[in-house]
């Protein structure tokens, strides 16, 4: 059972996410009958991740997903940058027509100040840009992992997106992995974020043969269509404390602010004493930490 603070404390998160954008098609209204949170899973003893053999966490009770949120708040100012690249089944044609789903100048501008960051790629955004999924999978400045193949939600009350039927949920990450091998990426990790961050019991049973870490985040940038760049800027300074995991979007018509962001963001993170790290690093910190 869920202890009632863990339920409305995801309500309110799910609250935040909403403020990324509904324009994502991760977002809607969310109220106490959301996804329920499961217990953190117990960390695993492991060594230090790399590209074949990253750190992740033991399954929840029951065998379910685990699910990690943020690194150990006493282990050092270390924070990770994530960014969703996402791209829904069907906005084939808006790319077609010229859309841009990607953000070469963001990955660029992550390059030239070295920082380091893990991508969440759905499978459909590899079909569109292999070339690009290639080269982040290559860069070991970079890591890629799942968030799904359609960015159709796993629950059936994700702020209006469509939704994956319990029955196809395992299909839809395993063909998300399929895709970003096909575009070239060699080891993509075994984490996996929900659309919208949508999860429940059920959907975390769904995933539990895959193998997956579930990760989700505690430090929302609200950068999603947002026009006032200090704005984001500001929201992600505010945010951040040792271990944090910052979602932000790898996306140029639906992000167009982030490049910048991150150009003001990093600096001012650094003066303040943190080092960026991935994801991976923060599990494994997680996992040693008793």
């Amino acid at each position: 059972m869920i202890a009632p603070v863990r339920r409305l404390r995801h309500v309110r998160r799910a609250t935040a996410v909403c403020a990324l954008g509904a324009a994502l098609a991760a977002c809607g209204s969310a109220g106490t009958s959301g996804p329920a949170r499961p217990a953190h899973a117990r960390p695993a003893a492991s060594a230090s991740p790399s590209a074949s053999h990253p750190a992740v966490l033991t399954p929840g009770p029951g065998g379910l997903t685990p699910v990690f949120e943020h690194g150990p708040r006493d282990r050092g100012k270390t924070v990770a940058l994530t960014f969703d690249a996402d791209m829904t089944a069907d906005q084939g044609p808006r790319a077609a027509s010229g859309e841009h789903f990607d953000n070469p100048d963001l990955i660029g501008t992550l390059r030239t100040l070295k920082v380091p960051a893990t991508v969440f790629m759905t499978g459909r955004w590899a079909d569109q840009y292999p070339a690009q999924a290639r080269s982040l999978g290559h860069d070991p400045q970079f890591e890629v992992a799942n968030h799904s193949y359609s960015h159709y939600a796993f629950t059936s009350d994700c702020y209006g997106l469509p939704t994956v039927g319990a029955g196809r949920m395992r299909q839809d990450v395993e063909r998300a992995y399929a895709s970003l091998r096909k575009a070239g990426v060699p080891h993509p990790l075994p984490y996996f974020r929900f659309p919208g961050g949508c999860y429940d019991r059920q959907a975390l049973r769904a995933l539990s043969a895959v193998g997956v870490t579930a990760v989700q985040w505690d430090v929302v940038s609200g950068d999603a269509f947002a026009t006032d760049a200090d704005a984001v800027r500001r929201q992600v300074l505010d945010g951040v404390k040792p271990g944090s995991v910052v979602v932000m979007h790898c996306t140029r018509s639906a992000a167009p602010t982030t490049e910048r962001v991150v150009r003001a963001v990093v600096p001012e993170l650094r003066k303040q004493g943190y080092r960026f790290v991935k994801v991976s690093e923060l599990i494994a910190e997680t996992n040693g930490h008793r």
